[in-house]
């Protein structure tokens, strides 16, 4: 490679299989697995560095320049909008987004018929935008966490946030009555990087789509 990137990962269980893709393509970052104190760190071929952040901060990060690309989810990047080039589906990190309810209102329930609900979630232009599309009102209560509360303590009738297993839902006595969309990592470019940088950026993102079928990212 002749320019060092920087690159955003991140944190939590997507930093992992984000770390195996770009090691893949030649830019290891392995030690951000076992330090989690640092913020960042430089490939061991001194050709890139990275920075860890939290998911919903990387599109800022990659959109303003800071970091030329990154690793984001798919929920981040559709609820924020932010202007950057997506040019890989990264297949791994997959999670759904749900509307969810409590299991007895789901017994008498019929989503069908909604016609104005409130909703607790930290998604809300998602949330919005799936809404109006059925031409359903909706009043949002916005979260930042513990979104299975809402309804235990009538904040809300339902919410939408992302399910893995469902094993949370169903330990809060909630059920799934309706999925928004599919959530998976993705790949983010700053668009003006790969103007400037095109010979590198290029090469990173054809090198990814050729070894991603082959490599176990979990």
């Amino acid at each position: 490679m002749s320019a060092q990137i920087t690159v955003a990962l991140p944190k939590g269980r997507n930093l992992k299989p984000a770390v195996q893709l770009f090691a893949a393509v030649g830019l290891d970052f392995t030690e951000a697995l076992s330090d989690s104190r640092r913020l960042i760190f430089t490939a061991k071929s001194g050709m890139g560095k990275a920075i860890v952040v939290r998911d919903t901060d990387i599109p800022t990060y990659v959109e303003n320049g800071a970091a030329d690309m990154g690793v984001s989810g798919s929920d981040v990047l559709t609820e924020q909008g932010k202007d950057m080039f997506e040019p890989l589906d990264l297949k791994f990190g997959y999670c759904r987004m749900m509307v969810a309810e409590p299991k007895e209102l789901s017994e008498k329930d019929n989503p069908k018929e909604w016609t104005h609900i409130r909703v607790a979630t930290k998604f809300p232009n998602i949330t919005e935008a799936h809404f109006a599309g059925r031409g359903v009102q909706i009043e949002i209560v916005k979260l930042y966490g513990s979104i299975e509360l809402a309804p235990l303590v009538g904040l809300s009738e339902r919410i939408v946030d992302l399910v893995s297993t469902g094993e949370t839902l169903r330990m809060n006595g909630l059920v799934e009555v309706e999925k928004i969309m599919d959530i998976t990592a993705r790949l983010v470019v700053n668009r003006a990087s790969l103007k400037t940088r095109h010979e590198v950026m290029s090469r990173i993102i054809r090198e990814m789509d050729a070894v991603l079928p082959s490599l176990n990212l979990s």
